[in-house]
């Protein structure tokens, strides 16, 4: 019913910044909130930010004050953009839709912060 696409991952360096995008498809009229989750090896798969029923964001303590989550809804579009990357960001990134009855992911982005 809701497809998710990330994009916008790569390699960058300390300080760097990236802006990753999830479009979303079919019935995102549907959707209650957006998230931004991620997962580094061998670690659970935590969330990074969020955007409520009324947009308000929020964020993980380790990121508070360097990313920003934004929706174009008319474009069906979650933004994540990142700055001051540091090397514990590395991460797949992954875009998630809340429904009614139903939860959706994308298929991840891999962000690597590197020397």
């Amino acid at each position: 019913q809701v497809q998710l696409v990330e994009s916008g991952g790569g390699l960058v360096q300390p300080g760097g910044s990236l802006r990753l995008s999830c479009v979303a498809s079919g019935r995102t009229q549907t959707i209650y909130t957006m998230s931004w989750y991620r997962q580094a090896p061998g670690q659970e798969r935590t969330l990074v930010a969020h955007l409520d029923i009324g947009d308000k964001p929020s964020y993980a303590d380790a990121v508070r004050g360097r990313f920003h989550i934004s929706r174009d809804k008319a474009k069906n579009i979650l933004y994540l953009q990142m700055y001051n990357l540091k090397p514990e960001d590395t991460a797949v990134y992954y875009c998630h839709a809340a429904l009614t009855l139903q939860n959706y992911w994308g298929q991840g982005t891999q962000v690597t912060v590197s020397s």
